[in-house]
């Protein structure tokens, strides 16, 4: 069986066609599936929405993103985990590329992803440059990330000491592990970040980070942009 962990915070604006085009993809897939979404401390209709749309959903209040990926991933039974951010849209495509990597024996992989919607000057720039970092680090984005179970567990699941970056840590543990595969294939996110802050912004909080070492992932208060209150998306309407 594939369980797909959707980890969600107020996300009532997006988690609908998420999950929609969970079902779709598994659905063309043919293959058993279960959708958990995990619902960390949202004050919207989040989970409203992901039974709706038929999810079976998973409290928690951890407010950060490895304990609740892992808090979705021990309530699903499948001996394939796919994790997908609530603001993701994946496809057929990148399900049956997932389960043929695993199918030729890799223990986890990932898709990088593409934004959605417009973005300022010097986005494309930016996230070219970390679309080939990441795959000459391969890396995948925390957007989209497949494993094993049984590998999964082996290596402790995302590492809950940090509050970012947890999928790269993951990344490097599976490849300890065994082959890890970054999928030619995308998924869509959201570009709600790089609508929402400068660029000024956006590098002053990769500097903090950067500067800090380990520890900067380590410490909430300099991860603004990941869990400060989440800023209007100027592409959305009011």
């Amino acid at each position: 069986m594939i369980s797909f962990v959707v980890p969600a915070y107020n996300e009532e604006r997006l988690i609908g066609a998420t999950l929609d085009a969970i079902h779709a993809a598994a659905r063309d897939i043919g293959a058993p599936y279960e959708v958990v979404v995990a619902n960390d401390s949202s004050t919207d209709r989040t989970p409203d929405i992901a039974r709706e749309h038929g999810a079976r959903v998973v409290d928690c209040h951890h407010r950060q993103i490895a304990r609740v990926r892992n808090t979705g991933a021990r309530a699903t039974t499948g001996d394939v985990l796919i994790f997908v951010d609530a603001d993701t849209l994946i496809s057929t495509a990148v399900v049956r590329a997932s389960l043929a990597a695993l199918g030729r024996g890799a223990v986890g992989g990932g898709s990088l992803p593409d934004i959605e919607g417009r973005m300022p000057w010097w986005g494309p720039m930016v996230l070219l440059a970390v679309d080939r970092v990441m795959r000459l680090m391969r890396w995948a984005a925390g957007c989209c990330v497949f494993v094993t179970r049984a590998a999964f567990e082996a290596v402790g699941g995302f590492d809950e000491t940090l509050y970012a970056s947890e999928e790269l840590t993951l990344c490097r543990a599976l490849r300890r592990w065994g082959a890890f595969v970054i999928l030619r294939e995308s998924v869509l996110t959201s570009g709600r970040k790089v609508r929402s802050y400068s660029g000024r912004e956006i590098l002053r909080d990769a500097l903090s980070i950067a500067f800090a070492g380990r520890a900067g992932v380590r410490d909430r208060s300099r991860l603004r942009i990941w869990y400060e209150p989440r800023r209007p998306d100027p592409a959305e309407p009011r």
